[in-house]
């Protein structure tokens, strides 16, 4: 049965003084596999659970399944495929996919490659002369934007200004109205419906001119499922701009300061590169980019763990609390690079499983090749470094290196 034992470890795990590490706490948390909180929602903490859910036909990502709607989830305009069920979702995620990877566009990624390699050669050689490096500043965060620009032809000289929207929606989704400023939630709406405003016009300026970016082809190709409408397409390119760039910046930042934290696995790396593919993966596992997703509904009532969680009940899914989980992983708190069967929860499970994770997998894969091979002697500023505020998509908000000698 559930308890509501956990209610404080969970108000621990949000506060931002857990922000730099948070695994102790989900420990604790995994004590209760399922528990209930004091406002009626279900937290879900380990691995067996997590991907019990995950997979069960009854969880829905649509808002309007939550019995108490929560006002910082409310629909804004037309959601995009991660908050719809079947069969919408499968038809939206079907359609994106065409253009953007296997079976249809299978060389996708691997095209990408050669871009991928020298952006990330010039902004390692913008650190010249500099005393000290903001791996997010001058590195985690400009590469993965300017991926993502290309793929969809969002121009890239236009990155000041969505990046202040995108802060903003990053920082509502945590919104908690006992404690947070109504200011956070309204700015966070407010630039949701800028962004949108700002890709409906580029959607606007594809139709009837093919070419080879993302938002191009979902404004002009016909599929089996047939065309997207432009506000399925803006939905569409508004979580993939989010998401392609965020969650990058998390795991690349992630992976130098996990590194810089074990120097005989940075080193390894310098003599082994091709060890950086499972190493990405056990990056997943230990530092994920995604901590929590902060709901889920229930369609119907659905037994976990013994528990039944009533339908329309929020839930609140740990995922990186599953992946620390030692019922399911050995000796979890390790960083192990050689760890077999991974499969972690890093980009979730299910039929919500990452849209980009390939792309993010070879983005930091060739980042943190390049910044081993290149830098001389990395050593840290600052450990633990300043985080992010937010607790669902964690990571440093500046990560200031030095290297040589100082």
């Amino acid at each position: 049965m559930a308890t509501t034992r956990t209610p404080d470890t969970l108000l621990r795990i949000l506060d931002y003084s857990s922000r730099a590490d948070p695994y102790s706490l989900y420990a604790e948390l995994r004590e209760t596999p399922v528990a209930l909180q004091e406002d009626g929602s279900y937290v879900i903490s380990t691995y067996r659970e997590l991907t019990d859910i995950l997979h069960n036909p009854h969880l829905s990502s649509d808002v309007r399944n939550l019995s108490h709607p929560v006002e910082a989830f409310e629909r804004s305009g037309t959601p995009s495929f991660i908050n719809l069920d079947p069969p919408e979702h499968d038809r939206l995620r079907r359609m994106a996919m065409r253009h953007f990877g296997p079976p249809h566009t299978p060389e996708l990624v691997a095209g990408l490659e050669p871009d991928l390699t020298a952006t990330v050669g010039s902004l390692i050689d913008g650190f010249a002369g500099k005393e000290q490096i903001d791996i997010v500043d001058d590195f985690a965060y400009p590469f993965p934007v300017t991926v993502i620009c290309h793929l969809l032809g969002v121009p890239r000289e236009d990155e000041p200004r969505f990046h202040l929207w995108v802060n903003a929606i990053i920082d509502s989704i945590d919104y908690n109205p006992k404690t947070d400023p109504k200011e956070r939630l309204t700015n966070g709406r407010q630039a949701t419906t800028d962004l949108r405003e700002y890709l409906g016009g580029l959607v606007e300026q594809r139709h009837g001119r093919p070419g080879d970016d993302l938002l191009s082809r979902l404004a002009n190709d016909d599929g089996p499922d047939g065309r997207m409408t432009d506000d399925e397409i803006v939905a569409t390119a508004n979580l993939l701009l989010i998401a392609g760039h965020e969650t990058t910046v998390n795991l690349i930042t992630n992976g130098m300061l996990t590194l810089l934290r074990h120097p005989q696995v940075l080193r390894r790396l310098g003599d082994e590169p091709g060890l950086v593919v499972p190493l990405v993966e056990e990056l997943l596992r230990y530092e994920p980019p995604v901590h929590i997703i902060p709901w889920r509904a229930s369609y119907s009532d659905i037994t976990v763990a013994d528990t039944v969680i009533p339908k329309g009940s929020r839930i609140m899914l740990m995922l990186a609390s599953g992946s620390r989980d030692p019922n399911r992983f050995h000796d979890p708190d390790r960083f192990d690079p050689d760890r077999r069967d991974n499969q972690h929860l890093g980009f979730g499970s299910g039929i919500h499983l990452c849209f980009g994770g390939p792309l993010a997998r070879r983005e930091t894969q060739i980042a943190l090749n390049e910044l081993v091979r290149r830098l001389d002697r990395p050593r840290l500023v600052a450990d633990p470094p300043p985080y992010r505020r937010s607790p669902v998509l964690r990571g440093p908000i500046h990560l200031h290196i030095e290297q040589g000698d100082g």
